[in-house]
């Protein structure tokens, strides 16, 4: 998402007044710290801050948003994985806590053993753009193109192993075109390589090129879930041309393993329930961000299935963060 799209998101956050109806102090009265493995001003740590000021105002307790960024979100999760498992520290984190452990020879945490889920809480699509340089106008049109000229299509991304990145690689996998993935810091850089005509196209988050798509300075090809997304209507699905292609930026609450059960299903069960303020929905969907609030179990078998999604596909095509 681009900087200016998330620093206007952030100040309508902060303003977000509590409507819900206090549930009661957070047990023990302790108050909160909410990791954010990113730094501030990105996806992750706005829908944090909507998510933790909202939290906040319901327990009547202050919830603090502590950005540790670096290593492709490593540093701030496992930091997350070693805190003290009392209920004072929870993490927000996205994809990488599904693909990290094969982009990286090593880690110091484990998924799966060193956390507890808690609830998904939002989902963002990404959209297939073209630069206006390309003789493409649609998925199909795309693809004749890539077999017709194998090796000269490239495609942008915001870094190796994000999820733009990786839904490239599994278009390539899907539908046998070779293109060359071109990495950049950021996706507003890239954009404006596609613009100019250096590269391509970007599998980019919704919020960073939709705007622009509908302003003619891209074209917007389609939508990277499985289903058409109400936040852009007018863009078909991947999967309409390519089966199974199905992909989504996801973020997710997950707790020190060991934290006590009854905290973890309040967690949940409450963050459910902000998610479900209008206000709060408000300032996800100026993010594209679908809301969700899951239940633990069905975070646990998300992280799964994500996990085996993508350690697949980064397995087989030799993929390693730089």
């Amino acid at each position: 998402m681009d900087r200016r799209s998330f620093s206007a998101a952030l100040a309508a956050s902060l303003a977000l007044p509590g409507m819900t109806r206090a549930q009661g102090a957070w047990p023990h009265g302790r108050n909160m710290r909410l990791i954010v493995p990113f730094a501030a001003g990105g996806a992750t740590d706005i829908i944090a801050r909507i998510v933790a000021d909202k939290l906040g105002r319901m327990w009547e307790c202050s919830i603090i948003v502590d950005n540790k960024g670096g290593a492709g979100g490593n540093i701030g999760t496992e930091a997350a994985a070693r805190a003290e498992p009392n209920g004072e520290t929870f993490l927000l984190v996205s994809v990488g806590l599904a693909t990290n452990p094969y982009l990286y020879p090593k880690l110091g945490y484990d998924p799966v053993a060193d956390f507890a889920p808690v609830s998904l809480v939002a989902m963002v699509p990404n959209m297939l753009v073209a630069g206006n340089h390309l003789p493409a106008n649609s998925v199909a049109e795309l693809i004749a193109y890539g077999k017709a000229n194998p090796g000269k299509l490239t495609y942008a991304s915001s870094g190796v192993g994000t999820s733009i990145h990786l839904s490239g690689e599994l278009f390539k996998k899907l539908t046998g075109v070779e293109m060359t993935h071109v990495p950049y810091r950021g996706s507003a850089p890239a954009i404006q390589d596609i613009m100019g005509g250096r590269v391509d196209i970007m599998f980019d988050n919704i919020t960073s090129s939709l705007a622009q798509a509908r302003g003619g300075a891209l074209k917007g090809l389609a939508i990277t879930t499985a289903k058409r997304s109400h936040f852009a209507p007018e863009l078909p699905p991947i999967a309409d041309t390519v089966p199974g292609y199905d992909v989504s930026s996801w973020f997710a609450l997950f707790a020190p393993a060991k934290t006590p059960q009854d905290m973890v299903t309040r967690m949940a069960r409450d963050t459910k329930l902000a998610l479900s303020d209008p206000l709060v929905k408000s300032r996800l969907d100026a993010l594209a961000a679908e809301s969700v609030g899951s239940t633990p179990a069905e975070l646990a078998a998300f992280l799964a299935k994500e996990s085996d999604t993508w350690g697949r596909l980064i397995k087989d095509q030799g993929i390693r963060a730089e």
